[in-house]
């Protein structure tokens, strides 16, 4: 039987949602939005609350616990196929303004 100190670590998100107007909380992959609220601080630990529960139910019903993603490490790299009347679009906007493709969509995917 797992201990406490045991049990998967999962990392958990609390973010300000313009939607929602206020913060919600997730804990990919193994739940999405779950809580909410306008304190950040009690979500968390409602966040940290509804985890350990799902452990629990995880374990309870013999079924295996997604992989967690806390401390994972990324590359930087991914590939994102588009049709090719967006990629001529989108690279003939960064030429217009001087950039390379990768800086181009770099820049947008930092605005999104």
């Amino acid at each position: 039987m797992k201990t406490r100190q045991d049990k998967p670590k999962y990392l958990k998100i609390v973010e300000w949602s313009d939607e929602d107007g206020c913060f919600v909380g997730s804990a990919p992959p193994l739940i999405g939005p779950c809580c909410h609220g306008m304190d950040e601080a009690k979500v968390f630990r409602e966040l940290g609350r509804i985890v350990n529960e799902w452990i629990e139910i995880f374990q309870k019903d013999g079924r295996p616990l997604p992989p967690s993603i806390a401390g994972k490490k990324y590359s930087g790299k991914f590939m994102v196929r588009v049709d090719p009347g967006l990629h001529q679009k989108l690279a003939l906007k960064a030429e217009a303004k001087g950039e390379s493709l990768n800086q181009f969509v770099t820049r947008a995917l930092g605005k999104a």
